[in-house]
């Protein structure tokens, strides 16, 4: 029988650690142990607190579903997810920088060809988009595949509307051989993230606001290349500075420039990251 004492737990949890068989899954259990045990001495923890962190752990839980994610927005929130972003995604000076995926990214997007409108019924200005995929040599990556999703007008993706039938604002599409790209869809708006659950009570609790500024999501993956996870901001978005994910990089600001019909064009290229 061991009398326990606020160091010796922490030394008796590691010791039945000891065997674990995943060298690497060790190591982050170890390290988690210690860094929560000695969180909760600095900050003298009680129990009551705690349970409040296990309810509010609990109803994260329960309003994720396949639509939203609750815990990827806890992540963000906090910088964790764009911390593991950074610290992941060290790449050449040339290369386009990496972000946050977020939570709204779908793997059954629709198929378009380069031209087509990938709003497809989404509210929004229109907006040309186009540029080109290369290497950090310069190299065209040809046929690359591309996925785009971004919010309509309102803030919404498409997965967010409870009687939307089909899918609007995303898409799958191919790049040409010289690795160039072209597709329409709408202008990107700032929107808040999803504020009515825990993580919202979160925000307002540290008196942050749930805004994020206007973007275009990017998934890029080619044979040879290291898969791209990015977003393309607007310039001058007033929650550029105060992104409540974290997830703005100067290096992927630029101009949506509109034109003379009112429609908007964002040109942009990526370079990627040989394996």
């Amino acid at each position: 029988m061991e009398n326990m004492n606020t160091n010796h737990i922490t030394e008796s949890v590691i010791e039945r650690l000891a065997n674990t068989p995943d060298p690497r899954l060790k190591e982050i259990m170890l390290s988690l142990v210690q860094h929560l045990h000695q969180f909760a001495r600095e900050v003298k923890l009680t129990e009551v607190e705690w349970l409040k962190g296990i309810e509010f752990l609990t109803r994260t839980g329960h309003i994720t579903n396949a639509q939203r994610q609750e815990f990827i927005l806890l992540s963000d929130v906090l910088g964790l997810s764009m911390l593991t972003v950074v610290m992941t995604n060290e790449k050449p000076a040339a290369c386009t920088q990496a972000t946050v995926l977020g939570p709204f990214h779908v793997d059954n997007a629709p198929h378009y060809a380069l031209g087509d409108d990938v709003a497809n019924g989404a509210q929004g200005q229109p907006c040309q988009v186009q540029g080109s995929i290369k290497g950090v040599q310069g190299e065209a990556v040809a046929h690359a595949r591309i996925k785009v999703w971004q919010s309509d007008e309102k803030g919404l993706y498409d997965v967010q509307y409870a009687d939307r039938k089909q899918h609007q604002a995303r898409g799958k599409l191919t790049a040409d051989a010289q690795g160039r790209f072209h597709f329409k869809s709408i202008l990107a708006m700032p929107y808040p993230i999803p504020h009515d659950g825990p993580v919202g009570q979160l925000l307002e609790a540290t008196a942050r606001h749930p805004w994020r500024p206007a973007h275009l999501h990017f998934k890029i993956d080619a044979p040879g290349y290291e898969t791209l996870i990015t977003h393309v901001f607007r310039k001058n978005d007033p929650y550029l500075a105060t992104d409540a994910v974290f997830g703005v990089r100067e290096s992927l600001v630029t101009d949506w420039l509109e034109q003379a019909d009112g429609s908007y064009q964002l040109d942009f290229d990526f370079v990627l990251n040989p394996v």
